[in-house]
């Protein structure tokens, strides 16, 4: 039986394989989110990902492969590394307690579109619009207009990962993320499970994660596929 320590080596894996497995498609051993979902894709046999991929990119054009340490192999005649996010993974340590200052709003299906559209405001390019069903998500309103986001996205049975943490330019520096970041890990608490995160290396954001309490685990590195 996997531990925590094992699954959070390969939350992608562990996600599909426990909370996620309705949005599960494989491939040679290989474990993909339905595209319609998420775009991350996760393995243990490096040898593996070659005819995977090439089966992947019929359904998606582009892919994420999530690795601690390997590097996928991949048919360059038919695929091309785009990018390689270089991340890591923090997981709480001890929460740090955050005064909230405003009203914070559970999203539902009606909030999708808005979701949406702020995400690809700040975050252009990776969302999927139902991805909103990987977990739950929170809102702040300023004059009925949603300016702040976090969301859930991969999860075991132990843990759930916070994401999606997204503030209107008009509305950074007000402590708005720091709010929401803090009320989804105590929804996560109360779910009994660990709230843990992934950003980039030299993300402006991590002072912020490590004052409310997380800690750097390891490495996640994010490669980004894109079919020719």
């Amino acid at each position: 039986m996997a531990t925590l320590e094992d699954k959070l080596k390969n939350p992608v894996w562990y996600s599909l394989q426990e909370t996620h497995n309705k949005f599960l498609i494989e491939y040679n051993g290989v474990k993909f989110y339905n595209p319609e979902i998420n775009n991350f894709g996760s393995f243990f046999e490096v040898d593996k990902t070659l005819k995977a991929a090439d089966n992947y990119t019929k359904i998606t054009d582009k892919f994420f492969f999530v690795s601690e340490n390997d590097v996928p192999v991949i048919n360059t005649d038919k695929i091309k590394l785009e990018k390689k996010i270089n991340g890591c993974q923090m997981v709480l340590d001890q929460l740090t307690e955050v005064a909230l200052i405003d009203e914070i709003t559970p999203l539902t299906k009606k909030h999708i579109d808005e979701v949406y559209q702020l995400i690809w405001l700040v975050m252009p390019g990776f969302y999927q619009k139902k991805g909103f069903n990987m977990g739950k998500f929170f809102g702040i309103f300023k004059e009925n207009k949603l300016v702040a986001i976090t969301g859930q996205r991969m999860q075991t049975n132990d843990f759930i990962e916070i994401s999606s943490v997204v503030t209107h330019p008009d509305f950074t520096r007000r402590g708005l993320a720091k709010q929401l970041i803090y009320h989804t890990t105590k929804d996560i608490l109360n779910d009994k499970k660990l709230p843990i995160l992934h950003t980039n290396k030299g993300n402006a954001a991590i002072p912020l994660y490590e004052k409310l309490g997380f800690k750097y685990t390891r490495d996640m590195n994010w490669w980004l596929y894109k079919k020719l």
